[in-house]
């Protein structure tokens, strides 16, 4: 995770399209500025940074749901419960489910886990607009493949392209399968 850039997730390790769902993990880092403040000598992963993370795992999945076609814009969060403490060092699994889409809204169930417990998780709305430009697109498309999101493949996840190819799901540092 790039904190200070809102760059919190790392990697998607589940896209499932047809099923309206995402997996994605994030690594808290053990040093960063905002923990000197947040708190000094008992550093947290701040809560608004929580719910931040589901709202860009549930925009990575409408994304991909649209094929590059759509940049989603955080709208509204709702029931969000932050359930316990997040500390440096912890591996943040985060799922995204699309429960709505439609007019120019789309509105997803989220949650983050560490260690299999729920820590947080929220319903959070989007309203669906045009990439402000072709630029703007580009650097989403970049972004997108730095985490295992393809936009040539309307975010087919790249393991997801090989087992497509293959016949065979690869991924790095363990046999096929």
């Amino acid at each position: 995770m790039r904190l200070e850039y809102f760059q919190l997730i790392d990697r998607v390790t589940d896209l499932d399209i047809a099923g309206r769902r995402i997996v994605g993990q994030g690594e808290v880092p053990h040093a960063s500025p905002i923990f000197e403040g947040h708190f000094p000598g008992h550093p947290l992963m701040p809560g608004v940074l929580l719910i931040e993370s589901m709202a860009q795992v549930s925009g990575w999945l409408i994304i991909a749901v649209h094929k590059f076609d759509r940049m989603p814009f955080l709208a509204a969060v709702k029931g969000a419960k932050l359930r316990t403490f997040v500390s440096p060092g912890a591996m943040l699994s985060l799922t995204a489910r699309l429960v709505h889409d439609g007019s120019g809204f789309a509105m997803t169930k989220a949650a983050v886990e560490v260690d299999g417990k729920t820590v947080a998780e929220s319903e959070i709305t989007f309203r669906l607009l045009p990439f402000p430009d072709a630029k703007f697109r580009v650097m989403m498309a970049e972004a997108a493949a730095r985490i295992g999101l393809a936009a040539e493949d309307g975010g087919q996840r790249t393991e997801d392209r090989e087992r497509s190819a293959t016949g065979s799901f690869v991924i790095p540092g363990r046999a096929p399968e």
